[in-house]
């Protein structure tokens, strides 16, 4: 007969969830960079849903494409304001 790890009446919260960077992701969308941000909501999206299920392979890989995305857009924006600037004082 198994012995059981967990207590009857407990739960196991021995797996992590992932962050969902989607506050991030919607800044991004709005104030950076349109396209990288709607593609950091979809994998944030992602995230979440593999959180519910438990997949802990996916939410992370989700959250680090999630996370690279929204860097990259917020870089991408700020080159452009930088370069729109510039412009402006020239």
């Amino acid at each position: 007969m198994e012995t059981k790890s967990m207590e009857l009446g407990k739960m196991d919260t021995s797996h992590r969830n992932e962050p969902t960077y989607l506050a991030w992701s919607i800044f991004s969308t709005f104030c950076c960079c349109l396209p990288l941000g709607i593609a950091a909501i979809i994998c944030s999206c992602r995230v979440d849903n593999a959180n519910t299920l438990g997949d802990a392979g996916k939410a992370q890989e989700s959250s680090r494409i999630a996370k690279n995305l929204n860097i990259a857009s917020l870089v991408l924006g700020l080159i452009v304001l930088i370069l729109v600037i510039v412009m402006l004082v020239i």
